[in-house]
């Protein structure tokens, strides 16, 4: 099997509660770094310049290993924590999410901002597309132009059916296949490539990618 990494989000991705008067609008951005988050933040705090609040959670790294939260003056721990909460919770990396709160006058207390926070990052990542991610080990194919289709055919099949990924060939005098693959699948790839090509053909093992898997 693959080495299943936290998901990450497509695409960014807007969504908004209205509770007792108050607007929680939650933006969910990727971003790849801390560096990017912060640029992310500033940029949506001088966006909602007029807001009451901008609220913070963010998680980068490839393991979900680089984690931050801020209440932006809410009451200590009903906004940024309950916010990072919810992206550990869904197991996602590598995005920032803003709450942006209008004060609508009437005050929810400590329990109401915690669901408020919690719900409007739930909810925007309801609506987001959401990417897998895996450690795949990149396999490399040589095949001669005249058996390229044939074998571009197999490959094809192969790794739909034992969770690989098959990148476009690059051409010189022969076609050079890439192939992304689980670590475990790396034997039977090598003999069913073998048995496929009679021994003609194969494999030269490289790095370790994180790869962005379809659905």
């Amino acid at each position: 099997m693959s080495v299943e990494l936290p998901s990450t989000i497509a695409a960014r991705v807007e969504h908004e509660l209205v509770i007792k008067k108050s607007r929680f609008i939650a933006t969910l951005v990727p971003a790849l770094s801390v560096a990017d988050a912060d640029a992310e933040i500033a940029a949506l705090r001088r966006h909602y310049w007029d807001a009451r609040h901008n609220c913070v959670a963010l998680i980068v790294g490839r393991h979900a290993d680089q984690q931050r939260s801020s209440d932006d003056g809410e009451p200590s721990g009903t906004a940024g924590v309950p916010m990072l909460e919810v992206l550990r919770h869904r197991g996602v990396t590598d995005l920032v999410a803003v709450v942006t709160r209008y004060f609508g006058g009437v005050l929810l207390g400590a329990g109401g901002l915690v669901r408020a926070y919690s719900s409007a990052v739930s909810e925007a990542l309801d609506t987001a597309q959401l990417v897998r991610r895996a450690v795949l080990t990149e396999v490399g194919v040589d095949v001669p132009a005249a058996d390229a289709g044939r074998v571009d055919n197999w490959l094809r099949e192969w790794t739909s059916g034992h969770g690989g990924v098959l990148e476009p060939p690059t051409w010189d005098e022969a076609a050079h296949f890439t192939v992304l693959v689980p670590p475990t699948q790396l034997g039977p790839l090598a003999d069913d490539l073998a048995a496929f090509s009679a021994g003609s053909l194969r494999l030269e093992t490289g790095a370790d990618r994180v790869v962005d898997l379809p659905d």
